[in-house]
């Protein structure tokens, strides 16, 4: 179960100001260009987190985040 296919815009959302990527990451926004499947849900039991959505920000950088950092826009 995929939250958000390519081509959708999105926010970042880390509200966790101790998470390392909260202050370069969050309330950034920009678009999903690929989604990656891993194994990632296997090990934690949630489906949801068998995937790494790849999102190309506003500013033209590419970052990989899982579904829980993700918001719509």
């Amino acid at each position: 179960m995929k939250r958000f296919d390519t081509g959708d815009r999105v926010r970042i959302d880390i509200p966790d100001e101790t998470d390392p990527d909260h202050e370069r990451l969050h309330s950034r926004q920009g678009m999903v260009t690929k989604i990656i499947p891993d194994e990632a849900g296997t090990v934690t039991g949630d489906e949801r987190e068998s995937y790494l959505f790849k999102v190309e920000l506003d500013n033209g950088e590419t970052v990989d985040v899982r579904w829980r950092d993700l918001r719509p826009i």
